[in-house]
């Protein structure tokens, strides 16, 4: 069969990781050829790029910035994915047939894109929805329902609606995102709503106490002390502010030592509190390359979640893989409304705490640190991981939902991908 992915992101190569590349060489592996469009950086020279990989053919287009400019660009920019994504399928791909067009949210704006190719080859739809935007921009205060900023609410929730209706299988990250679909968009037929979550390659990241020395000494990081680790996306979805009061709650907690690593809007604000206050037990540090920060994260003790408490649609960080893989038990301090703290909990590899409550996060990082052996949190936590998130069980589920069977791929006449000169 042949696979048309859609997203954003910088990919480089189909082997490089990541939540979407893992899952896309188990396609591969199961006799399909994958076709991958996505984003090309704004100052290149070249209005595409086409790299071809055994199986895989990455597809960049040049979409002009959506990050890091001002809101006028980015939503214009926004705007013209569509025309830009569909212009360069019909220039590079004209010549194959699609049978599967699977794409992420965010964005929500792929839908003239899948309606194209559904038209064209009548392939499937399967809408991974990672993010429901754009209630979680109003949650937090980025986004109005009402007045003349509801304007653009009420455009992109009926985008939203439509990407829904034009999608033959929508595939939720858990049972509380199945469950705020079913509540909140009731026409959606509840037959083609299933959980296809987050997953990865997996990987034993765990680092023996030695190498757990070096990482340390590397970095700066204290050797006698339990380090709690957040890495990723320092915005407002993970409610910096009260993160901010967390430290402040625990900075006299002398054995306890907080590792914040990441890039986002919000970083300016962490960054000024620990220059002012004179705080001693928590670091701020820029993003690191993959491969350095997973090795960080298996020099840790427990890795941390946070999620902004206006949140009322149920986020599922996938930052948590990174730290399932490194055997971390997980600290999650998060809105009520998602289900990632159950999951740690239940799966008894974690604590939950919820994010409005700074002196709750005190009080159970002090009840972590009384504890000397966390083996039995680690074991469990990888068994988990690799019984639910492993992309092999993603993959079954989008292959089961669309009635495959591996091994079958389509006739070469219909499916050989056009030379691009």
């Amino acid at each position: 069969m042949n696979i048309l992915f859609l997203a954003l992101g910088n990919y480089a190569s189909i082997n490089r990781r990541g939540i979407y590349l893992d899952l896309l060489r188990v396609f591969i592996k199961n006799g399909h050829e994958v076709y991958i469009v996505t984003s090309l950086e704004a100052d290149s020279p070249d209005p595409f790029k086409l790299i071809k990989e055994p199986g895989s053919h990455l597809l960049k287009v040049k979409t002009g910035r959506i990050t890091k400019t001002n809101i006028i660009e980015k939503g214009i920019n926004t705007l013209l994915i569509e025309k830009r994504y569909i212009k360069a399928i019909e220039q590079h791909f004209s010549g194959v047939k699609f049978d599967l067009v699977l794409y992420p949210t965010p964005p929500i704006t792929f839908l003239n894109v899948v309606q194209y190719i559904k038209g064209r080859d009548h392939a499937q739809a399967y809408l991974m929805l990672k993010d429901i935007f754009p209630q979680n921009a109003v949650d937090i205060g980025m986004m109005k329902k009402s007045g003349v900023k509801g304007v653009a609410y009420r455009y992109f929730r009926k985008k939203e609606k439509r990407l829904y209706a034009v999608s033959d299988h929508i595939g939720c990250m858990s049972q509380a995102n199945v469950d705020y679909l079913l509540k909140h968009d009731p026409e959606i037929d509840p037959q083609k709503i299933e959980i296809c979550p987050n997953s990865t390659e997996i990987e034993d990241k765990s680092v023996s106490g030695a190498v757990r020395d070096q990482i340390r000494e590397k970095y700066g990081i204290p050797a006698d002390k339990k380090v709690y680790i957040y890495g990723g996306n320092l915005g407002k979805p993970q409610g910096i502010p009260f993160l901010i009061k967390c430290l402040k709650e625990a900075r006299d907690i002398e054995d306890a030592f907080f590792l914040i690593v990441g890039a986002g809007t919000e970083f300016g604000k962490i960054e000024t509190y620990l220059n002012t206050s004179g705080q001693e037990n928590a670091r701020l540090m820029k993003r690191l390359p993959k491969e350095d920060y997973d090795a960080m994260v298996g020099a840790c003790d427990v890795g941390m979640i946070f999620l902004d408490h206006r949140f009322t649609i149920p986020n599922f960080p996938s930052r948590l893989l990174s730290c399932m893989q490194a055997k971390l038990p997980v600290l999650a301090v998060t809105d009520p409304n998602t289900d990632v703290g159950k999951t740690v909990v239940d799966g008894g590899f974690g604590w939950w705490v919820e994010s409005n409550d700074a002196q709750a996060f005190a009080d159970t990082v002090r009840a972590i640190n009384a504890r000397d052996d966390f083996s039995e949190m680690k074991e469990r936590e990888f068994a988990f991981l690799k019984e639910h998130y492993s992309v092999e069980t993603t993959y079954a589920v989008i292959r089961d939902a669309l009635g495959w069977e591996d091994g079958k791929t389509a006739e070469k006449t219909d499916r050989e991908a056009v030379t691009v000169q």
